[in-house]
Formats: structure tokens, C-alpha cells, sequence
């Protein structure tokens, strides 16, 4: 394996061991005007992505429940020609958790659930068990750990685990505080919650989906996912490493299930989430309850402020999949924005579609950036040994014959090319690092970004 191959891999897969992911994204507020779509400048911005191998996208806009845009840029797979389309199905990670979310609600207006039911009466033997309540479990205030931060997670998130083996490895995890008096997303609380629908139903999750969702709604193209199959028209997930390759790591759904194991396209997404906030899958009560934020989440949704405005819903991330789908009540607008492989943020993206739609200010980029030439004395100020929280890889970053080079734990040293006197790309790779503080005259921290994700680095101690 090549070098360049194998730190980007490293990094993502470090990522995706994580979690499904929730990215927060707080959008700047001001006036908003009339929406008022330019399809052609929409075309212009997506298709520039595409070319310059930012990401490989498909949207979805739909106002009134009818589709008033969409654009699909992408091929399924790395070595297959055949173009994403309106009916193909990509992995909508965490989104899952508004279908699981829906389908208590359901259970609760049926009376088979309340949000103050323990989860000891299922689970008599679970930490907390008699403290935690369905509606901990919907607003991530249980305090279960998140099994996808536990170190072994890697070990079978490609092979598999049974539900009775998810339910033993959470089981004997501690709990992070006390059930109610903190919020901190947890992946756990989602599994359970699947969980809990099979043993208050005696059907399956998938079961549960599919009749009181996927076939209520007719969404022809959702379902709960399985091993990606390009013959069926189902999306791969990429990694940019000077051209894009398939991503090495698939996630077996099984390690996924109710908290992030849907998948699914635009179009559907926007059905089901505007259905959702309409009122058409449970009450108005509910839905209410649903969009209740309680530091920063709700109980199954999230609300995501752009100008005045403000949308509910929810996105995921799984494998190299982002996605989001989100309801513009007072528009009666619905945006779905999915992609398969990232070299700039998802947050860029979504930011650069909505403030086109909505006809707000957005310069679409050319990524047509020149280097420029820094003297060996400037190279030295950004050189020292860097460390992160969120990542396991140390960096070293030092002047080799003249020219920048950083170094990952393990790893061989690549060239960084000066963009500014702050910004430094590895192109090859999709790295970009942009340094921040000084000491001294010193650099002492830098911000590395990859795959769409960012990770903070700090200067060592000597």
C-alpha cells in the first residue's frame, strides 16, 4: 500500500470508528428574502465539485412536496460508469434515528410506550436501567456510553455482531453521567431504542420501518440496508487519494441497525421528512415533542437555523457517506443533500445549496488555487511535533532541503505545498492543514483537514 493510500485510510477509518456522527452546524443569521430557485447557478456550483473532486453529490429540493430541483454527480463506484439517478439508493447513517425516533412516537400515541417508560422494564439488568427513560434514550440524555468510541469498535464494525452481542457489549459499559442531567450523542441509546420496538411489537425493526414508514409513504427506493450492490443501483461509498477509490471499510449494518442502517435517496427523504412534520406519521403533539431541543438536541431531530429561518431534521454519516435532510416549515420546503466522498466540508456544501436556493450571497468557488513560494527561515517557524485529542497520530512538521514536509506516526513524510503563508495542502492525499497561533514567533497549532472531517492539532511540550 502506497503511503498516500495508507494515512488517508488510517485517518477515516479513525473517523468512522467514532460514530455515525452528528455534525452541528450553526449558520450565520440575518435577513432572508425570497426564495426564488436559479437552477443554472445550482448546476454550475454541484458540477464544479464534481469536477474539481471536492465531492460527489445528490440533491434534492422539493417545495409543496414536489420536486422543483434535484442534480445527481457521480458515478456509483470508483470502476463503474454508470451515473447516480433519482432512484439511487445511498446509506443515510444517523437519519436513521428520525425513522427509529417515529416509530416510538407511534408506540407511545398506541399505548405501548411512554416517554417515561424505564428501560429496566425491558432490561432489568442494564446501569441505570430504572433511571433511564425513553425519552433519555430518544434526546441522547441517558449517559450510555456510545459504543462506536469504545477502542474495540474497529475489531467488528466490518464483520458484524449479533443484537444479542450489541446488547452484551453495551451492557458492560459504564455510564458516562447521570441519566437526565447531561446530553451527549450516543449511537447506544438509538440501538436500544430499535430494540425496545421489536420486544413491545414481536416484530422485527426492519419489519416495524417498512409498515408503518417506507410502505405508508410508498418510498419505493428505502429500506433497511445490506452489503452495497452496484447491480442494484446502490450507491459506493469513495475516498479521494489523487482520484477516487472505493472506501476499504464498509460498515456491516448490523453494527449500525436502528441508529444508522437506512438507506435510501433525496426524493424519499423528502417525503418521509415533510410527512413527518405534517403530521402524517404521529400527532402534532409528538412532532412537538420531537423538535423539543434540550441542549442543542431534540428527541430524534435537530433544528438548523440558516438566516431567520429554521429547519428541523436530521444527518448522518456512515462509511464516507454525509448526509442531511431537512423541512423548511414556514416555506413548506424540503433539502436533501447527500454525499458519497468528501474533500471540503459537508457543512460547505449545504451552505453553499441553501444560500443558492434562497437566493442569499455565495461566490461559487473555482478551487483554482496558486502556491506560492516561502523562504526556508518562514518553513522554520511552522516546524515542531503536533498532537490531537480527536486523533490517535502524532505529527511531525519540519524543513527537509528546503521544503515543508509532515510526518504521521508510522508513516512517511509527505511535501506540503503553501497555498498562504497559513494554508498547506497535500493534494494527493485530500490533506489540508491550516496553521493558527503563534509563540514566539513559533506556529503552535494547526487545524488538519480531511475527507470533509477537521481534526485540531497542538505544539508538543518540550
Amino acid at each position: 500500500m502506497q503511503f498516500e493510500a495508507s494515512f488517508n485510510l488510517e485517518l477515516v477509518n479513525q473517523l468512522a470508528m467514532k460514530k455515525l456522527l452528528l455534525l452541528f452546524f450553526i449558520l450565520p443569521l440575518s435577513i432572508l428574502g425570497q426564495s426564488g430557485i436559479d437552477p443554472e447557478r445550482l448546476d454550475l456550483y454541484l458540477n464544479t465539485l464534481e469536477e474539481k473532486n471536492k465531492a460527489i453529490t445528490a440533491v434534492a429540493i422539493s417545495k409543496g412536496g414536489e420536486i422543483v430541483y434535484e442534480k445527481y454527480s457521480g458515478y456509483l463506484s470508483p470502476t463503474n460508469t454508470q451515473r447516480f439517478n433519482a432512484t439511487t439508493k445511498f446509506r443515510v447513517g444517523s437519519i436513521s434515528k428520525t425513522f427509529t425516533a417515529t416509530v416510538i412516537f407511534q408506540l407511545i400515541e398506541e399505548g405501548k410506550l411512554s416517554l417515561d417508560t424505564k428501560l429496566s422494564s425491558v432490561y432489568p439488568d442494564f446501569l441505570n436501567g430504572d433511571k433511564i427513560t425513553i425519552a433519555h434514550l430518544l434526546s441522547h440524555q441517558s449517559g450510555i456510553h456510545n459504543y462506536t468510541d469504545e477502542s474495540d469498535f474497529a475489531s467488528y464494525m466490518t464483520v458484524g455482531k449479533s443484537k444479542e452481542e450489541m446488547l452484551k457489549i453495551m451492557k458492560r459499559m459504564s455510564s458516562d453521567f447521570e441519566p437526565g442531567s447531561n446530553t451527549s450523542y450516543s449511537n447506544s441509546g438509538y440501538f436500544l431504542l430499535g430494540l425496545i420496538i421489536e420486544s413491545v411489537t414481536g416484530k422485527t425493526y426492519t419489519k416495524n420501518i417498512t409498515d408503518r414508514i417506507i410502505s405508508k409513504l410508498e418510498l419505493k427506493e428505502t429500506s433497511y440496508g445490506d452489503k452495497i450492490e452496484n447491480d442494484k443501483n446502490e450507491a459506493t461509498s469513495m475516498l479521494l487519494q489523487g482520484e477516487w477509490i472505493t472506501y476499504p471499510y464498509e460498515w456491516d449494518m448490523s453494527t449500525a441497525y436502528s441508529a444508522g442502517a437506512v438507506v435510501s435517496t433525496p426524493r424519499d427523504l423528502n417525503v418521509f421528512m415533510r410527512a413527518l412534520f405534517k403530521n402524517e406519521l404521529v400527532s402534532e403533539e409528538s412532532v412537538n415533542k420531537m423538535k423539543e431541543i434540550i441542549r442543542g438536541l431534540g428527541h430524534g431531530v435537530f433544528a438548523v437555523p440558516f438566516y431567520e429561518k429554521q429547519a428541523f431534521g436530521h444527518n448522518g454519516h456512515i462509511d464516507t457517506f454525509d448526509s442531511g435532510s431537512y423541512y423548511f416549515e414556514s416555506d413548506d420546503v424540503n433539502v436533501t443533500v447527500i454525499s458519497t466522498g468528501l474533500a471540503i466540508t459537508y457543512n460547505d456544501i449545504l451552505v453553499g445549496v441553501l444560500s443558492l436556493y434562497f437566493e442569499k450571497p455565495f461566490d461559487i468557488p473555482t478551487y483554482d488555487e496558486k502556491s506560492i513560494e516561502l523562504d526556508v527561515e518562514t518553513l522554520k517557524t511552522y516546524e515542531g511535533d503536533f498532537s490531537s485529542s480527536k486523533l490517535p497520530l502524532k505529527i511531525s512538521v519540519k524543513v527537509t532541503d528546503g521544503q515543508l514536509t509532515a510526518q504521521a506516526t508510522g508513516q512517511n513524510p509527505f511535501p506540503l505545498t503553501a497555498i498562504s503563508e497559513t494554508e498547506f495542502k497535500f493534494d494527493a492525499a485530500g490533506i489540508v492543514m491550516i496553521f493558527g497561533d503563534k509563540v514566539d514567533g513559533k506556529y503552535t497549532t494547526f487545524i488538519l483537514k480531511q475527507g470533509g472531517q477537521q481534526f485540531p492539532y497542538t505544539k508538543d511540550k518540550n
